[in-house]
């Protein structure tokens, strides 16, 4: 995403930004907080990535739009954020790689703690994280 193609970015208008300093500290810390988790779900499987890159966004939009501008100019979850935000749906070969990559760290973790119980549940896990990741919408063309 280019800084034009940012700076045109609407920021959500029911998303007033701080008028405290403290506030906006305390905006940016959670921001940062929650991106710190998000970059963490990214290895490991059971910790959700996107919600926490929302929050991160929401919470830098209240904070400081210089923040939120550069969640969103990111080169990593600039576009995946923004095409969130507006619905274009997930590339086929993220679905394809996300469920490789969360049934392989699942076999793994089964493998590494062999407990039948607990393997039991993280298989049940990883069906309903597959599935809702089969259930986002597809986009075909992936060079937009």
């Amino acid at each position: 995403m280019t800084q034009n193609e940012i700076a045109n970015t609407e920021a959500p208008q029911n998303n007033p930004p701080s008028r405290t300093i403290l506030g906006r500290i305390m905006w940016i810390a959670a921001g940062t907080f929650f991106l710190m988790i998000g970059l963490i779900g990214i290895v490991i499987p059971l910790l959700p990535t996107t919600p926490f890159l929302l929050l991160a966004a929401a919470c830098y939009l209240r904070g400081s739009r210089r923040m939120y501008d550069w969640l969103l100019g990111n080169r990593i979850f600039g576009k995946y954020l923004k095409d969130y935000y507006e619905k274009r749906g997930v590339p086929t070969r993220v679905k394809i790689g996300s469920v490789i990559f969360l049934w392989c760290t699942i076999g793994l973790s089964i493998m590494i703690i062999g407990d039948l119980m607990i393997g039991f549940v993280l298989v049940i896990v990883a069906a309903g994280v597959t599935l809702h990741i089969a259930s986002l919408k597809t986009r075909i063309r992936e060079h937009d």
